[in-house]
C-alpha cells in the first residue's frame, strides 16, 4: 500500500478516537434489506481493523427505519467483541428498554438544533423532543450507561437555512444538563465551513461545554468534511464520527449525501502523525467487501484509490 508521508502539524492532538457509524448511520438508508449476518460480519471486520467504537444499530420502531428492524437479532451476534464499545441509538424509553434487555452499555439519543428537522424527524417541536429525551437520559444514567447526544442540523437546515449558533448551543446545553456524557455536532446537510466550525466550538466552550465531551459528525456534500475536521482538530476535538466507505446520509434530509469516509479520515490523520489505532489495509478491505455486498462502488476516495492500486 502507498502511504502518505507523515509530517506532524503543531498543536494537534496526538490521538483521535474514531466513532464509527457505518453499521448504523451508513446502512440505515439502504433500500434493499441487508441481511443480519452481513451486518454482523461488517461490525466484526471493522473491529478487526482496529476500530474500538462501532455504532451497531438503532432500537427505533421498525416502521421508521425498516433497515434496522433486526436490532434484537443483530446485537447478540456482535456483543461478544472484546475491547470494543457498541453504542446503539434509542429514540425513547421503549427503545432503551429493548437495548438494556440485550446488555447494551452505551446509548445515544438523536436531537435537532432546528424546529423544522425536529418536526420532520420526530414529529414534535424542538422543545417537545427535548422533553421526550429527558426521562430517557435519566433512565440510562440510572442504569450507569454512557449516553451520547446527537445534535443534527448544527450548521444548516434545508428548510431554515443557516442555523444561528446560539440556537445550537441552547440544545447542546440542554442535553448536557440532562446528563449526556458526550455530544456529537452534526453537519447533516454538509454545509459547514472551517470558520463556522471554530466559532461554534468556541461558543460552546464559553457556555460551559468543554471540548473533551464534543465529537464532530461531518457530511461531505460540498467536499468540506476533511477541512472541517482539521478545524475541529485545531480546536482540540479528539472524537471524530466517520463511516466506513463513506456510506450513509440522512433519511429525513434529502440533500444530505454521505458521511465522512473513515478511510479518508485515517489517511489524513496518518499523514499528520495522529494515532487512531486503525489498520488502513484492513479497513479498506472491509469497505471494499461491503461495497460488493451492496452492489456498487465505495464512495470513499481512499478506498477507490487503494483498491485500484492493488488490482
Amino acid at each position: 500500500m502507498t502511504l502518505p508521508m507523515t509530517v506532524p502539524a503543531a498543536d494537534l492532538p496526538a490521538r483521535v478516537r474514531i466513532h464509527e457509524v457505518g453499521a448504523r448511520d451508513g446502512l440505515q438508508n439502504e433500500k434493499s434489506t441487508v441481511p443480519t449476518e452481513i451486518k454482523a460480519e461488517f461490525v466484526r471486520r471493522l473491529a478487526d481493523a482496529g476500530l474500538t467504537t462501532i455504532e451497531a444499530t438503532s432500537f427505533v420502531h421498525p416502521k421508521w427505519v425498516p433497515q434496522l428492524a433486526d436490532a434484537e437479532q443483530l446485537f447478540p451476534l456482535v456483543a461478544d467483541l472484546k475491547g470494543v464499545h457498541l453504542p446503539v441509538l434509542v429514540p425513547n424509553n421503549r427503545g432503551l428498554d429493548r437495548a438494556l434487555a440485550l446488555g447494551a452499555r452505551r446509548v445515544a439519543v438523536f436531537a435537532s438544533a432546528t424546529e423544522s428537522f425536529a418536526k420532520a424527524n420526530l414529529n414534535r417541536t424542538l422543545d417537545e423532543s427535548l422533553a421526550v429525551f429527558e426521562p430517557v437520559v435519566k433512565h440510562a444514567k440510572d442504569e450507569n450507561l454512557h449516553v451520547r447526544g446527537y445534535v443534527s442540523m448544527c450548521f444548516g437546515d434545508p428548510w431554515e437555512g443557516a442555523v444561528p449558533i446560539h440556537q445550537v448551543v441552547r440544545v447542546c446545553r440542554a442535553l448536557r444538563d440532562m446528563g449526556c456524557d458526550e455530544l456529537s455536532l452534526g453537519d447533516t446537510i454538509g454545509v459547514a465551513t472551517p470558520g463556522h466550525v471554530l466559532e461554534l466550538l468556541s461558543m460552546l466552550n464559553e457556555e460551559g461545554v468543554p471540548t473533551n465531551v464534543i465529537g464532530v459528525h461531518f457530511h461531505d456534500t460540498y467536499g468540506q468534511a476533511l477541512a472541517n475536521t482539521y478545524a475541529a482538530l485545531e480546536h482540540g476535538v479528539t472524537t471524530i464520527d466517520a463511516s466506513a466507505g463513506g456510506l450513509g446520509g440522512c433519511p429525513y434530509a434529502k440533500s444530505a449525501t454521505g458521511n465522512l469516509a473513515t478511510e479518508d479520515l485515517v489517511w489524513m490523520l496518518r499523514g499528520l502523525g495522529i494515532d487512531t489505532g486503525v489498520d488502513l489495509d484492513r479497513l479498506v478491505a472491509t469497505s471494499a467487501w461491503m461495497a460488493e455486498q451492496l452492489g456498487r462502488p465505495s464512495p470513499s476516495r481512499t478506498v477507490r484509490a487503494l483498491s485500484h492500486k492493488e488490482q
